[in-house]
């Protein structure tokens, strides 16, 4: 997608739509106050008229609602909604009016979000129908977006494209079906992300490197699965000083529950129970694109979860990277198990901090649904800055309690540890409680983000992947520079 800034006179625009802003009360600029249709204008938030002034030759009217009102994050909703009117009108072009705020930068980041976003599509698998032919074959997709405004917005909006661009691919990864996204596949785009960029090294370690490391987690939950295991490393070089932060990232590409079998109703889903991981390599790859001044290492553990003859039993007892030991008392709460090793992992390469995505519980859905990740950390000063940077991206985060007497539901009877307590209790909190078993006292964040991967139903995002994380993860990396 080509984007760029443009200070060009409203009515000398070139462009197949063009997109004005209006705030409720407010009056039309010229030279659409007296178009065709502009009776139709309002400025109520998300109402939408289509005017015909004599130039440009088409254009959109997003009400943007009250101006005491206006964020960020409903420049996003708008141009999410001018983007879906011009892929109506099979427009190649489109051009966005930014509205006059105390903060341009992140309205004209907003705007760009926004549209990108709004303009994914997923359809590898579909048949190509004539019409569809004819479409991508005359170029009746949206390729470009034009920010009308100051020239001066030209960074913010790059970052922004980068950034959306990043967020789309890890919402394909999500999208994509797990015969085809297996813990080889997230492997090799690892791979490719270091090939493609100087600042970027990868390793991958195989089943066998896993169990020689005494990654007792990861081993325990793939070896169920005829698909081998990869514990990925990504590491970001740039000229930076300062501490290292460590992203870590759930991959687990199928999610059966193991022999504690998931129903059979939602099974298909768990195909994105990969998200965390999605997130943390596009995130990185956005970072390393931008040339953000940070030191990073990602880790990545990625595997299936499957029920075989060798699957991981209820009751088993395993050894974890860092010697601890936990009894495995319900083999569908695998995802603590991966994680735990990773973040011993994490922090024995150098991070000074870190924080980690998952798809980990159904119990933050019940808690805080789709609108925001569940938080938890031990330490306020960096709880904060994640917060506040989830804050800016529009991918909101709330901080959870973690309170010394959850420990007691991680205690096991046979062992250091249990994987699920046997009180139905704070579940969320609860596997956030484990995972600090594992992070060595450094500062950490777990976002528990099972409800706002997926069906968040946002307008740029819809009802399907939402690729959350990554902006979150790149302007946490733009804040930390």
């Amino acid at each position: 997608m080509r984007v760029e800034v443009t200070d060009t006179p409203l009515a000398e625009v070139k462009s197949d739509l063009l997109a004005v802003m209006l705030f409720e009360g407010e009056e039309l600029p010229e030279p659409l106050a007296g178009a065709r249709g502009a009776e139709d204008a309002k400025g109520g938030y998300r109402k939408t008229a289509l005017l015909h002034p004599e130039s440009p030759g088409r254009a959109l009217v997003v009400g943007l609602g009250d101006r005491d009102e206006f964020e960020p994050e409903r420049a996003r909703v708008a141009a999410a909604l001018a983007a879906k009117q011009a892929a109506s009108l099979q427009a190649r072009s489109l051009a966005l009016v930014a509205p006059e705020s105390d903060d341009g930068e992140a309205v004209a980041a907003g705007l760009v979000e926004g549209a990108i976003l709004a303009s994914y599509r997923f359809d590898r698998f579909k048949g190509k129908t004539e019409d569809d032919e004819e479409e991508a074959g005359n170029g009746k997709r949206l390729e470009s977006i034009s920010v009308v405004g100051d020239s001066k917005l030209g960074e913010s909006v790059e970052t922004a494209r980068v950034v959306a661009g990043a967020a789309n691919r890890a919402r394909e990864l999500q999208d994509l079906p797990a015969n085809v996204v297996t813990p080889s596949y997230l492997a090799d785009r690892a791979t490719t992300l270091a090939k493609e960029h100087e600042s970027l090294s990868s390793e991958v370690l195989g089943r066998e490197e896993i169990a020689e490391k005494g990654m007792g987690g990861l081993v325990a939950v793939s070896q169920g699965t005829a698909e081998d295991p990869r514990l990925i490393v990504l590491r970001y070089r740039a000229e930076a000083e300062g501490e290292t932060v460590g992203l870590v990232g759930k991959g687990v590409t199928f999610d059966t529950g193991g022999i504690s079998i998931k129903p059979a109703a939602s099974m298909h889903e768990m195909k994105m129970d990969m998200s965390g991981a999605a997130a943390v390599l596009e995130a990185v790859a956005a970072i390393a694109e931008l040339e953000l001044p940070v030191k990073l290492v990602a880790v990545i553990p990625a595997t299936e979860n499957m029920p075989s003859g060798t699957a991981v039993k209820p009751g088993d007892i395993i050894t974890q990277l860092n010697g601890k030991t936990v009894e495995v008392n319900n083999t569908d709460a695998e995802g603590r198990l991966i994680l735990a090793d990773a973040l011993t992992y994490c922090v024995q390469q150098g991070a000074d901090r870190v924080v980690d995505l998952a798809t980990l519980t159904g119990a933050v859905i019940v808690a805080l649904g789709s609108t925001y990740a569940g938080l938890i950390s031990n330490d306020d000063a960096w709880a904060e800055r994640v917060e506040a940077a989830a804050e800016r991206a529009g991918e909101l985060a709330w901080r959870l309690p973690l309170h010394p007497e959850y420990k007691e539901l991680t205690k096991g009877t046979a062992a250091d540890l249990t994987n699920a307590s046997a009180k139905r209790k704070a579940s969320t909190i609860y596997a956030g409680s484990f995972l600090e078993e594992f992070v060595e006292e450094r500062p950490w964040v777990h976002l528990d983000i099972a409800g706002t991967a997926w069906d968040v139903g946002r307008e740029y995002v819809g009802k399907g992947p939402t690729g959350y994380g990554v902006r979150l993860l790149v302007e946490l990396a733009r804040s930390s520079a």
